[in-house]
């Protein structure tokens, strides 16, 4: 079972990135609420989303933005770059081609 559980936790983690880009192509967000949404589709810990935030903002493949709340502290919003959008369809190719691979390789082949 422990080998299951690594396999699962590589998987979520080699596509974090691609399901950030994928939520952002939809719409800006701030953190926390991508957080929630991968933790509630793909139960992604929200622990993991803000150093890759901050790595793909430093990366250029997203811009930030402040807005003040009335109820609490300024929100962060993400947006993509232009280049996030690139790496976004780029990605999500690879993706696509790699799923597609996989699914082949464990056909009923007999």
């Amino acid at each position: 079972m422990a080998m299951s559980e690594s396999i699962d936790i590589q998987l979520k983690k080699g596509a974090l990135e691609l399901c950030v880009l994928a939520l952002l192509s939809q719409h800006e967000s701030y953190a926390y609420e991508i957080a929630s949404t991968l933790a509630e589709r793909v139960s992604m810990g929200e622990g993991t989303i803000y150093p890759l935030m901050r790595r793909m903002q430093g990366d250029g493949l997203v811009a930030t933005r402040l807005e003040e709340s009335s109820t609490g502290p300024s929100r962060k919003y993400y947006r993509l770059t232009p280049s996030g959008q690139a790496a976004f369809e780029a990605r999500k190719r690879e993706w696509r081609d790699f799923v597609s691979a996989v699914d082949q390789l464990l056909g009923d082949r007999s």
